[in-house]
């Protein structure tokens, strides 16, 4: 038996991955989320849910589903937490050898943002979303995947335009990636003769600092 709940919070928050494929540098206007999902509520599915009234935190597991409009983000387990102002924080984990997953829509355009990581920490108050472990996002026009990133560690700061990714060591590195360093694969960019959506000026990409070799 799957266990459907919805919460609402007293403030707009931000959705994950909001304005994410600004990091990828290649379309004219801004890469804003479905503007309408900041007034929507987190509804939770799960197979099993228990809720701490007074910690104010959701406990799911099992096929977990968390939907705030049209962004979507599935994972194993999950912890949905609201402070006393009424912003949300999840963290959502799956078992070894599946990750977590969270898909957000672009406004006025048919793209998505879609990411993987071992662990998705989402904070609604500082408008953060942060995928830990083998990350990846990528931008999607359509089902057509257009610019893909990948790294230990990917996040993204809506507030500043600030993207980070990190690269993990070599015991950190994953099949996809064995050399465990970010990676970027971006599409040319095309003028908009060519049907594309065009493209402004990028916005630089910000790695982190390389963590030291492992002895």
């Amino acid at each position: 038996m799957t266990a459907s709940l919805t919460t609402s919070s007293r403030r707009r928050t931000a959705p994950a991955l909001l304005a994410l494929a600004l990091a990828f540098g290649l379309l004219a206007q801004p890469a804003l989320a479905e503007r309408a999902d900041r007034d929507k509520p987190m509804v939770l599915e799960a197979d099993n849910a228990s809720y701490d009234d007074v910690k104010q935190i959701y406990t799911l597991t099992g096929n977990v589903v968390l939907t705030k409009g049209t962004m979507i983000l599935k994972s194993d387990a999950a912890e949905l937490r609201t402070d006393p102002e009424g912003y949300q924080f999840a963290v959502a984990t799956s078992k070894p050898g599946k990750q977590a997953y969270i898909r957000q829509k672009r406004e006025g355009v048919d793209e998505y943002i879609d990411g993987w990581g071992d662990r998705i920490e989402y904070d609604g108050k500082q408008e953060f979303s942060k995928l830990i472990g083998n990350a990846r996002m990528a931008r999607l026009q359509g089902a057509k995947v257009v610019d893909e990133i990948r790294g230990a560690v990917l996040t993204y700061d809506s507030r500043k335009e600030l993207y980070t990714a990190a690269g993990g060591g070599s015991g950190d590195a994953a099949a996809a990636n064995p050399s465990g360093r970010v990676r970027a694969v971006l599409s040319p960019r095309q003028d908009q003769k060519s049907g594309s959506t065009g493209g402004g000026s990028p916005l630089d990409l910000k790695p982190a600092p390389a963590p030291a070799n492992k002895p």
